[in-house]
Order: C-alpha cells, then sequence, then structure tokens
C-alpha cells in the first residue's frame, strides 16, 4: 500500500474507540468530538479499505468479520506507538537500549553493577524486559538479549560472558540442623528442586559418585528467585548459579557445600540482531558487560 493509502491515525483511533465501546457516540464522548466527526472518521477508513466494519442491527452498532480481525492489528499497533511514545519522553535525547533478561540474571547479576555501567554511560538508557524463554528478535521490539544456553543464535551476534557454576548450596542454620559434615550427607536432607531442572539433584550426584534414592524428591519452585528464598528460609538444599548467592556468600549465610559444581555446556552470552550490532547503545553496553563479566569471573 502506497503512503498516501494509509488510513490516518485519527480513524484508527475513532475505529477503534467505536469497536471498544460498541457505540459511535460514547466513542465520540471518550474524543472529544461530535458523532458525525467520528462516522466520518469511520466511513473513510472503510472506503480506503473497501471492506465494512460496521453494521447496524436493530439500532445496534455491530463490529464484522473483517472489523474483528482489523481490530486485532490496529490495536497491536496502538499499543506499540503508544509506548515508544513513552520511552521517547521518557530517555529525551539519550541513547535508548531495549535488552531482553532472564529476571533472576536481572536481579542478582546486572543490577548491582548497572550503577557502574550508568556513571560510565549517562546518555545511555536501558529498557529491561524480562522474559523466561528464548527471546524472538522478529517478532519483538528489542536491541539485544542476555541469553543462556549455547551460542547457536541464527542471525544474532553472540558475546561470551561467562559459564555457568552451579554449586550446591544451603543456609548456616539448615547446615547446622542437619549436621551436614560430607558431600554423601546431602542424599539424606530436603533438596529444593526446579521445574525447568528436573534432574539437576539426580545429574549432581551421580557426577559426585553418590547413590542418592530420593534425588527428585522435594519442594518445587519455578525460577532461581524463589530457590534463593526458599534457601534463605532454611526449607533446603538447592542447586544454584554461583552468581544467583555471590553476597550471601560473602557474609557467610549461605555455604558452599561441595567444590564439585554441576557439569554444563552452556553459558551466558550477550546477543543481539546483525543489523543492530553497530548501535551505540549496543555497543557501548556489550562493551561494558563483557570487561565487567570477565572482571566478576577473574575475581575471587
Amino acid at each position: 500500500m502506497l503512503p498516501h493509502r494509509l488510513p490516518s491515525l485519527n480513524s484508527l483511533l475513532a475505529f477503534e474507540s467505536a469497536a471498544r465501546h460498541r457505540s459511535f457516540t460514547r466513542a465520540a464522548g471518550e474524543l472529544h468530538l461530535t458523532q458525525g466527526a467520528v462516522s466520518h472518521q469511520i466511513r473513510q477508513l472503510e472506503e480506503n479499505l473497501g471492506v465494512a466494519l460496521f453494521e447496524r442491527v436493530r439500532q445496534r452498532t455491530i463490529i464484522t468479520q473483517a472489523g474483528l480481525t482489523y481490530l486485532r492489528d490496529v490495536r497491536r499497533l496502538i499499543a506499540q506507538l503508544t509506548e515508544a511514545t513513552h520511552r521517547t519522553m521518557a530517555s529525551g535525547t539519550n541513547l535508548i537500549l531495549n535488552l531482553g533478561v532472564v529476571p533472576s540474571f536481572a536481579t542478582t547479576w546486572i543490577m548491582p553493577r548497572m550503577p557502574g555501567f550508568l556513571d560510565r554511560h549517562p546518555g545511555v538508557t536501558v529498557n529491561f524486559i524480562c522474559r523466561n524463554a528464548r527471546f524472538d528478535f522478529q517478532s519483538e521490539q528489542l536491541d539485544a538479549a542476555i541469553h543462556y544456553g549455547e551460542d547457536n543464535w541464527a542471525g544474532a551476534f553472540a558475546s561470551y560472558l561467562f559459564a555457568e557454576d552451579v554449586i550446591p548450596v544451603c543456609s548456616a542454620a539448615f547446615h547446622a540442623r542437619w549436621r551436614i559434615g560430607a558431600e554423601a550427607d546431602l542424599a539424606g536432607v530436603p533438596l529444593l528442586q526446579q521445574f525447568t531442572r528436573p534432574a539437576a539433584w539426580d545429574d549432581w550426584f551421580r557426577h559426585a559418585g553418590i547413590q542418592a534414592a530420593q534425588s527428585f524428591r522435594g519442594l518445587r519452585f519455578d525460577n532461581f528467585n524463589m530457590v534463593v528464598a526458599a534457601v534463605k528460609a532454611g526449607l533446603g538444599a538447592a542447586l544454584l548459579p554461583r552468581y544467583a548467592v555471590e553476597e550471601d556468600l560473602r557474609n557467610g549465610s549461605i555455604l558452599v557445600l561441595s567444590d564439585k559444581g554441576l557439569p554444563s555446556s552452556r553459558g551466558y552470552y550477550f546477543v543481539c540482531p546483525e543489523d543492530k550490532a553497530d548501535m551505540p547503545a549496543v555497543v557501548v553496553f556489550r562493551d561494558w558487560i563483557v570487561q565487567v563479566a570477565g572482571e566478576s569471573v577473574n575475581t575471587p
């Protein structure tokens, strides 16, 4: 469709409001227009599209099937435009980075280090978008993402951050209560499980050469933050990434139960679409996070 055939924003707003209220009169009140103006906007939109969006049935305004189909896309576009407008108003003249993150990694690793980034790059605004599932650069308005897994993201550049160091831990109080003295003692204590890694404890016991009949039993959680909270509450021992409990390890409230980690070929990566690799905001954040990740790995 040529640009001059695209509908006006006012006609789309009138259409969405009329569809939501099922009334041209109420749409006119919401938009501070006359009913005639709303009818004119929608009639122009229908002429432009070549389809009827509404029909009158016993003095009621009923949206057509074509209108329902169009409405879904219109609402999505209005929401995207609204979000983009708010982001621009909030960031002003700053560079903007829309960054996809895994919630637990963002909370426990990135946030404590963000003051350092903002001190060095005050002209960059980072918008964090949290997902537990893999990000889709084609359908989501993302400039980059923190990815956990393998270096196999098609159509994107991946910068390695560090491997995931998963270790068995528990609270100091839990350690004393269950009198844990050796790795084998873990086979007889309450274990905390994670839905996304149901075989983690079983894999760890086999790696440590320990027979554990109840390696799959225990309370289950769907994210690391909840597991950390359960560990602190003394509910059990857990397998957690070291980064998720690094502050608690330093202050002694959480203890490492073995120097044997859970073997994994996966790691954390900063990834961005190939066509956004040279964006100034992407470049400065990538350079910063790669440097900080290297420093954290090399710091005891």
